[in-house]
């Protein structure tokens, strides 16, 4: 018989190292790749592994997710029995109140947990880009009879292994944990997707609100899996395919120069796992007789007329004759003018960069906020608009 799986998408962060682009919108919301957004990451990996009940942990701006997910039905989710749950934070329970963390989050979930009674937890943030196999995780945990299973990756390229949670490996078994330390030891970090035993995690859980309170759970990384790896619980799966948090803004961007290129690091469209997401209805994108594209992605309904050069354009998208755009991402409705430059840089929705106007160049990544309107030159690094003092 087929085991039973829950699956949680942790949805309900901040995001408040990607800035700008989560002043208005959550996280998972994050448009990626022109096409999709983070959020379908890990919705598309429990479809292809078949896993019928998933829920959505959201908190911050939560109506900037609700219309993407469709009840769950880009991926195959919206079912009368079991599919796509989205769950809150709410009042009228023992467990009422703001998430303060994942395993905060986790605790006010437990008694429904219980309820459901699965035989596998399988836990995934949504803040990264990868294609994984939750299937073989599900079986990998259970043939390996332990109370976690860590899926782990090497450190990408450009980041730093203090961002994330650290691991130490011997023999197939997790031995050493530590959550964004000052000082890693190694470059094992964890992919913050794991399969739990739910029964020993969530004694965990409970053991631990008893003595820190409810107020100190923090996020699984602080005490949950710090107390599983004590106990010898912890078992190692490595992840050996790409991986990317794209949760700051610099590594967003470099999550989209990893689309480009004859080989890109990762593709969106791999016919045999592809990402799956929520269909936009649009025209085609228009190319006018004065474009000029190398090594880019453009959305359905761009209409670019200038130059665009390893860019990645979401729809409705606008680039007119004489601008050029260089190494950037645009989300959805950004307009860069007649004679502007765009390098560098990455555009929310809606802004527009005037005529002759520089935005970015060789260097840190520019960020434009949502709607903002770019009348004179902004910096390689810049930000508009400008953080306060």
């Amino acid at each position: 018989m087929r085991p039973s799986t829950l699956a949680i998408v942790l949805a309900g962060g901040a995001g408040g190292r990607l800035d700008l682009l989560t002043e208005h919108r959550a996280k998972p919301a994050v448009p990626f790749g022109g096409t999709h957004r983070l959020v379908d990451v890990a919705l598309s990996c429990c479809s292809h592994a078949g896993i019928s009940d998933v829920w959505l942990s959201e908190q911050h701006n939560p109506a900037s997710l609700s219309d993407h997910l469709a009840n769950g039905r880009p991926w195959d989710l919206d079912r009368t029995s079991g599919g796509l749950l989205v769950v809150h934070p709410a009042k009228g329970t023992e467990r009422e109140g703001w998430h303060q963390g994942t395993a905060d989050g986790l605790w006010r979930l437990a008694p429904l947990i219980r309820e459901l009674a699965p035989d596998v937890l399988l836990l995934a943030s949504a803040d990264a880009i990868y294609r994984m196999d939750y299937d073989g995780l599900v079986g990998a945990h259970l043939d390996g009879g332990v109370a976690a299973t860590f899926v782990t990756a090497e450190v990408p390229e450009g980041e730093e292994a203090s961002r994330f949670g650290v691991a130490q490996t011997s023999g197939g078994r997790i031995t050493g944990y530590a959550y964004k330390p000052e000082d890693p030891e190694g470059s094992l970090i964890t992919t913050e997707v794991f399969a739990f035993t739910p029964t020993p995690l969530l004694d965990c859980l409970e053991a631990l609100a008893a003595e820190v309170g409810e107020d100190g759970l923090e996020d699984i990384g602080h005490g949950v899996l710090p107390s599983l790896v004590g106990s010898g619980e912890a078992q190692d799966l490595r992840h050996g395919g790409y991986w990317r948090d794209v949760g700051t803004v610099p590594s967003y961007w470099r999550g989209h120069q990893e689309l480009l290129g004859d080989e890109p690091a990762f593709r969106l469209d791999d016919p045999e796992l592809p990402l799956l997401t929520k269909v936009q209805r649009t025209g085609p994108a228009r190319l006018r007789r004065t474009a000029e594209v190398d090594d880019s992605l453009l959305a359905p309904g761009s209409d670019v007329a200038g130059r665009v050069e390893r860019s990645v354009l979401s729809g409705g998208v606008v680039v007119e004759e004489g601008a050029v755009v260089r190494e950037s991402v645009l989300l959805p409705g950004v307009v860069v003018r007649r004679g502007a430059v765009v390098e560098r840089a990455v555009l929310d929705d809606g802004a527009v960069v005037a005529p002759e106007v520089r935005v970015g160049g060789p260097g840190d990544i520019a960020l434009v906020g949502r709607g903002e309107e770019v009348t004179s030159d902004l910096p390689a690094g810049g930000r508009l608009p400008a953080p306060e003092d």
